[in-house]
């Protein structure tokens, strides 16, 4: 979390499980390496994938940053330090993404803006002399994306090929034509919710997609199953450790 959030406040949440989702990604990668192993040596191994370790693999030059320069990483909110522009900038409906700090996509983005004398400015026209100022010119888009709605924001910047993409929530997630389009988001069918979106298999394999096929077990739904079959409890028993409140 030392890297998260804006830098005159506490270290905020990454808003999702990370550490839990990365974990569970690692250790598959791990169990797939082993059966590969396997099969050229013939034994088996433990997967090990800690939490930590998990969230440490993907800091990229976190460690070296310090150790070689003695740089500790800051919380920069949502800019990457002397990288500009790249950042959410305001609109008359929300938060819109920019990327456009390479030197001709920023002045592309310069006479989007109708601004055009900004792209060859000298605080302004190199990718040095951007990052120098940056807050300057984060301000000053700032200024002119507040007075679009993201929906026009999103045109001008498409029609003068700037990188560029809305803040999504759920429901612009759902509507949109590019997830249905990739099957992103599948619908299944809860036995007491009804229809239930959820999102797809990822990644998509060619010859074997794969595919969601349940909402997964209500809370308790195998219990008799697992005790009678694993444990051979007898409906008996089972009524017993139902009486004593064990199940």
């Amino acid at each position: 979390r030392a890297v998260i959030g804006e830098p005159d406040r506490p270290p905020a949440r990454a808003g999702i499980s990370i550490g839990d989702t990365l974990a569970a990604i690692f250790a598959c990668v791990g169990t797939l390496v082993a059966l590969h192993a396997r099969e050229r040596t013939g034994r088996g191994q433990i997967v090990d994938s800690a939490l930590y370790e998990a969230v440490l693999g993907v800091m990229e030059s976190l460690i070296p940053e310090y150790t070689i320069a003695g740089y500790v990483r800051p919380r920069t909110g949502s800019i990457l330090p002397n990288v500009a522009p790249a950042n959410a900038y305001p609109t008359a409906d929300g938060e819109h993404l920019i990327s456009g700090n390479q030197d001709t996509v920023w002045r592309r983005l310069a006479e989007a803006m109708g601004r055009p004398e900004l792209g060859t400015d000298e605080r302004f026209a190199t990718h040095n002399a951007r990052g120098q100022h940056q807050s300057e010119l984060d301000a000053l888009i700032g200024e002119w994306t507040a007075t679009l709605t993201s929906a026009e924001l999103e045109a001008t910047l498409n029609e003068h090929a700037v990188p560029n993409g809305k803040i999504y929530t759920a429901p612009d997630m759902l509507a949109d034509a590019h997830f249905k389009a990739r099957e992103a988001i599948v619908t299944l069918i809860h036995p007491m919710l009804g229809e239930f979106p959820m999102q797809n298999v990822v990644p998509k394999l060619s010859d074997t997609p794969g595919e969601v096929r349940w909402v997964g077990p209500a809370l308790g739904e195998h219990t008799d199953e697992v005790l009678r079959e694993l444990l051979d409890k007898t409906s008996e028993d089972l009524a017993a450790l139902r009486t004593a409140g064990i199940i």
